[in-house]
């Protein structure tokens, strides 16, 4: 894989490319840093069967959108097709290696920038369009997904008509880099307008704690209670969302060939799930 990503990003940026170091996280794409000519990249390499997920032309268009805001770094390059991207590289730590909690107000500013800048993407995120075409993806379906699945749509009846803004649509600790001053964000893959509460409950993708604490700092304050039911319910959402991403990983092989039980992921998305629509009733 390293000598045809050094051969790609050697003919996209026409200069003699080396291999930094691969960075580690996320569930679809192979990242590394490439440095050509003392300046540093990163190359993202999609994995298996991503395109079912992303719409190219769509991310395109919101990097673009975004990237006058000064709170990610400079796309060099994206191929429609393939979903190859090179990017100029930021010098800084991912979030997801630190401690999440020192780091809330940067994140909060950058989160703040993308929602209230006014700015509308070409497309909505669609929750309920995005589920059914995910599960279409899948020859095998869990029963309690489709009976949690149930019980989401009826508290999606509360919240279908609030305003939608622009939204990072993956706002989990290994997208943000901290640098000196603040926290950037990058991958725009699932960016759209959505709720801005979706964004801060993708933020509690490694722990849901992480979602809570954002949301006392995003609001300035601690949220009511229906506040916090917002939250759990996007964050309900998003577990079931990657339940069908797991699952199709697991259909198509990516289990034996990357090591990861994709399947025993799916159930565990689903357990959460579980205790996330316990917890929105007891709030």
């Amino acid at each position: 894989m390293e000598t045809l990503i050094i051969e790609k990003a050697s003919q996209i940026l026409n200069k003699e490319v080396c291999i930094v170091h691969r960075l580690l996280g996320g569930m679809s794409n192979y990242t590394y840093v490439i440095e050509a000519d003392g300046a540093k990249y990163t190359f993202r390499l999609p994995g298996e069967k991503a395109e079912n997920f992303v719409d190219r032309g769509i991310e395109l268009k919101n990097i673009e959108l975004v990237e006058p805001l000064g709170i990610t770094n400079h796309t060099v390059y994206l191929d429609l097709v393939s979903g190859i991207k090179v990017a100029q590289y930021v010098e800084g730590e991912i979030l997801s290696t630190l401690d999440r909690h020192n780091h809330l107000e940067a994140v909060s500013n950058t989160l703040k920038v993308i929602h209230r800048s006014g700015l509308k993407a070409l497309n909505d995120y669609d929750m309920i369009g995005r589920l059914k075409k995910y599960e279409k993806l899948n020859h095998t379906h869990n029963d309690n997904y489709f009976v949690l699945k149930d019980h989401w749509l009826k508290l999606y009846e509360l919240y279908k008509n609030d305003p939608l803004v622009l939204c990072h649509g993956d706002a989990q600790p290994s997208n943000f880099i901290i640098t000196d001053k603040r926290a950037l964000v990058v991958d725009f893959e699932f960016t759209g307008n959505n709720d801005p509460y979706y964004d801060i409950a993708c933020f509690g993708n490694m722990d849901f704690s992480d979602a809570k604490a954002l949301l006392d700092v995003y609001l300035g304050r601690k949220p009511t209670k229906e506040e916090m039911k917002k939250l759990i319910f996007y964050r309900m959402f998003q577990t079931l969302q990657w339940h069908q991403v797991a699952t199709f990983k697991h259909e198509i092989g990516l289990s034996e060939k990357l090591h990861i039980p994709f399947d025993v992921v799916a159930l565990k998305y689903l357990e959460k799930a579980t205790q996330l629509e316990k917890e929105y009733h007891e709030v």
